[in-house]
C-alpha cells in the first residue's frame, strides 16, 4: 500500500530558517511542498522518508534564499493491483461506494465489482447482497424479506482487491471552449486528480463481519 519514490527537486530555504540545521530545514520545506499532494504517475505523497543527496547551496540575485538541489525518497501511498486492503464505507449511492483509509477518501467500488445479486436501498442509502437468492431484477430484490439482506452499512470495515487507479491532470485555468464557442455559465466540473477502484465480489472480500459471522456458524457446527 505504501512505496518509497525518489524525487529530484529545487528546494529554497527562507532566511528565518537558516538557524536550523540544514537537513531539518530542507525536511520542513520539502513536507510543505509535498505532504499530501498527488504526483501524477506516482500517487498520493504522504511525508520525506529521508534525504539522500544535497547539492551545495546557492543565492538566487533578489531574493535572499538558499537554494539547494535535493535527491530524497518520499513515502507514497499507491496500492498496486490485485492487493488487499482493509477500508471503511463512507457513503453509498446509485454508481457504487466510496470509501477511506483516513488520509485518502477517493476510492470507490463500482456497481460491477459489487457481489451479485446485489441491490441499492434507497431507504438505508446502503446496498444489500442477497447469497441465495435467485433474484435478478432490482425489483425483485428490493421486495425480498429484510432479515435475508446483508447489508453493507456506512461505517463498516470491509476488505477488498484493488482493481486499478487512475491519474487525471486536468490544468488550472478558465473552461476551454468547443469548437471556438464558450457557453455562458457552462464550468467543466474538475476531475480527481487520483481515484482508486476496488473489489468485493469475491469469496472472503466484503464487510469483514460476514466472514466472521459465517465462521463462527462453521465452527458451531
Amino acid at each position: 500500500m505504501f512505496i518509497l519514490s525518489i524525487v529530484k527537486d529545487k528546494i529554497p530555504i527562507h532566511p528565518s530558517q537558516f538557524g536550523l540545521p540544514p537537513e531539518q530545514a530542507l525536511i520542513n520545506e520539502l513536507n510543505k511542498k509535498y505532504a499530501n499532494r498527488v504526483l501524477h504517475d506516482v500517487g498520493l505523497c504522504i511525508c520525506v522518508f529521508d534525504v539522500a543527496e544535497v547539492g551545495e547551496g546557492t543565492v538566487r540575485y533578489g531574493d535572499g534564499f538558499l537554494w539547494y538541489t535535493v535527491v530524497f525518497r518520499l513515502t507514497v501511498f499507491r496500492p498496486f493491483p490485485a492487493e488487499i486492503i482493509l477500508a471503511k464505507v463512507k457513503s453509498s449511492d446509485e454508481d457504487g461506494i466510496q470509501l477511506s483509509v483516513g488520509f485518502f477518501e477517493d476510492m470507490w467500488i463500482p456497481l460491477v465489482h459489487l457481489p451479485q445479486p446485489c441491490a441499492f436501498d434507497p431507504n438505508e442509502r446502503a446496498y444489500f447482497w442477497l447469497p441465495s437468492s435467485e433474484a435478478t431484477s432490482t425489483h425483485e430484490l428490493l421486495d425480498s424479506p429484510e432479515a435475508e439482506r446483508l447489508y453493507i452499512d456506512q461505517g463498516e470495515i470491509v476488505r477488498v482487491r484493488v482493481e486499478r487507479d487512475e491519474f487525471c491532470d486536468d490544468g488550472p485555468g478558465p473552461p476551454k471552449a468547443t469548437e471556438g464557442v464558450l457557453i455562458s455559465g457552462q464550468v467543466e466540473a474538475r476531475r480527481l486528480p487520483y481515484t482508486v477502484s476496488c473489489s468485493i465480489a469475491e469469496q472472503g472480500l466484503g464487510p469483514i463481519a460476514w466472514w466472521k459471522a459465517s465462521e463462527a456458524t462453521m465452527d458451531e457446527g
